[in-house]
């Protein structure tokens, strides 16, 4: 009969004891329960481990064999063990995100530093990526995405409330060609788009008017998977291009960029730190849930 993990344990405790009286001691139990252990143990084996004595114990041949080739890897997993439930306590390890692009708030700096500097036994490990997959399959801890695309068995935490995607040109451009009243017009400009892979079709830009949702298929004369190549281009002159209002906001401020079709860009739900329905959270992550709910460092909300 094989033997279960926990007679190897007890069978472990008396050998490096060499005593049933401590390693009950240690184990919270009886002596008489780890003699009845040890009795299993070597009945499934069908070999004597240990000699009793009124006096004293020792090993047999084949206990010290054992405890030689067991020992070591008990003692591993114990201290294993040991670590994990330090991890219950004080926020450590590495905690594994994977965050969108267009995240602009959470990625751009300030609210990832003092997290860091409250808790320096974290080590962040962030993915950047537009790619929709499930996060605990690809062993992240949590994600970073729009709220309308979060699975509904998550937990979602608000970022810093609603966005909305505005269209964008530069004044030069708007100085030369124009701009659109209307999303339909879009089609006689020059836009700069974004597709998120080779080969996939390029991103439709969505409005809504009075309520009612509508998309356009834009003919880019620029496409790209890069935003900053895209805001590049538009302060260049270069044409009409779409995305979140906060990656533009600071070209919006200082005049290199303008909004364009306002009218028909609303705000809807922004980004949300999302992760998987834990009984226990690990305090890690449980460190910046907390750090998120407090903190002000990702700016007020969009509207």
């Amino acid at each position: 009969m094989p033997a279960d993990l926990n007679a190897l344990l007890v069978f472990a405790l008396v050998a490096e004891a060499r005593s049933f009286r401590s390693a009950a001691d240690r184990l919270g139990v009886t002596r008489s329960a780890v003699s009845q252990t040890i009795r299993r143990l070597e009945e499934g084996l069908g070999i004597a481990l240990v000699l009793r004595t009124t006096r004293s114990v020792s090993l047999t041949e084949a206990g010290e064999r054992l405890h030689a080739e067991v020992g070591p890897a008990l003692a591993e997993m114990r201290a294993a063990l040991e670590r994990t439930a330090m991890l219950t306590g004080q926020p450590r390890g590495r905690l594994r995100l994977a965050v969108s692009s267009i995240a602009e708030r959470f990625l751009a700096g300030p609210f990832l530093a003092t997290f860091l500097a409250t808790h320096p036994e974290v080590e962040l490990d962030i993915t950047v990526t537009d790619e929709e997959f499930d996060i605990v399959g690809e062993g992240y801890d949590a994600g970073v995405r729009l709220g309308e695309v979060i699975e509904q068995d998550m937990i979602a935490i608000p970022i810093a409330g609603d966005e909305r995607q505005l269209a964008v040109c530069a004044p030069a451009y708007r100085d030369r060609f124009g701009v659109p009243s209307h999303p339909a017009e879009l089609a006689r400009h020059r836009c700069i788009g974004w597709r998120p892979a080779p080969g996939e079709a390029p991103y439709r830009w969505e409005f809504a008017k009075g309520g009612k949702e509508f998309r356009v298929a834009v003919p880019p004369t620029v496409t790209t998977n890069d935003m900053a190549l895209m805001i590049k281009l538009a302060t260049a002159g270069a044409g009409i291009s779409f995305g979140m209002e906060e990656s533009f906001r600071p070209f919006l401020d200082r005049g290199e960029l303008i909004a364009v079709l306002e009218d028909y860009c609303p705000f809807f739900a922004g980004f949300y730190l999302y992760y998987p329905s834990r009984r226990n959270l690990a305090p890690k992550l449980r460190a910046l849930v907390d750090h998120l709910q407090s903190s002000r460092s990702l700016g007020p909300p969009g509207r």
